[in-house]
């Protein structure tokens, strides 16, 4: 199994990474996509990136942060993602629900980080969060304009995907994939079911963003990466698939958009 994104810098797992770390192994999973949220956090995964052979990273400025990002920042992000353990940019988007940052801010720095993006050809990892109608507007923009840089490669990923099956069509259209966390396990997430059920099994992708968003069962918990499992599961139940048929489909995907074991015959570990 895969999870393509997980906070493993978060101060909920500090002192914690070792054990985190085995027990997502012991539980199957093979690799875990770890994704900064600014320049420090982009670091700091990056960091954990080095030390283990089966995590990779993605730097980023999450919307909640970018009232804080400078120029300077872009330069420092731009640098980290020369690193051959980065495999995305991310975490970014929009998040209008709790507006940490002013919306013209996150509009700004959002675009700014897409096109970091095309410049470097790596694929995004994209938050979204009651903005539907601007990430619609920015991400479809920018997909037309970016198609060049990427030569045919998919753009990147909506993370934590929650919205109807319309909204997923609209980016599985412009190069996106769409990563489903533990919310598919909720029962009444009839939005997320529809699109597990629906979306093409080729764009699908599996995830935690643990420490947040535990499973159906661990709810008001800590997670980790190895309740990507319960994902897994989910996905199979809906799609009338077995576990493994799922895990196979999901390192497929995932190889396509992040290049791991291309990167790994080129001997980076």
């Amino acid at each position: 199994m895969i999870d393509c994104h997980v906070h493993l810098d978060d101060e909920k797992f500090i002192g914690d990474v070792d054990r985190i770390i085995e027990e997502a192994e012991a539980a199957g999973v093979r690799l875990m996509l770890s994704a900064g949220v600014d320049v420090e956090s982009s670091h700091a995964v990056l960091q954990l990136a080095e030390r283990y052979t089966n995590v990779w990273a993605a730097v980023g400025f999450h919307p909640h942060e970018t009232t804080r990002m400078t120029q300077e920042d872009l330069v420092e992000l731009r640098m980290l993602a020369a690193h051959p353990k980065v495999v995305a940019i991310g975490e970014i988007g929009l998040d209008f629900h709790f507006e940490h940052s002013p919306q013209d801010v996150q509009r700004r720095a959002f675009r700014q980080l897409l096109d970091l993006a095309a410049d470097l050809a790596l694929p995004v990892v994209v938050h979204n969060r009651d903005a539907n109608n601007c990430m619609r507007d920015i991400l479809g923009e920018w997909a037309e304009e970016a198609a060049g840089e990427y030569v045919g490669r998919p753009l990147g990923m909506l993370h934590c995907f929650s919205e109807d099956i319309t909204q997923a069509e609209f980016f599985i259209e412009r190069g996106l994939y769409l990563s489903l966390a533990s919310p598919v396990t909720y029962p009444n997430a009839k939005a997320t079911h529809e699109v597990a059920m629906k979306a093409p099994m080729d764009r699908l992708l599996t995830e935690t963003d643990a420490p947040y968003l535990p499973p159906q069962g661990q709810r008001g918990q800590r997670n980790a990466p190895a309740n990507v499992a319960a994902v897994v599961h989910r996905l199979a139940e809906l799609r009338e698939m077995t576990p493994a048929e799922v895990s196979l489909q999901v390192d497929r995907n995932a190889e396509v958009l992040f290049g791991f074991q291309a990167r790994r015959m080129r001997g980076v570990r």
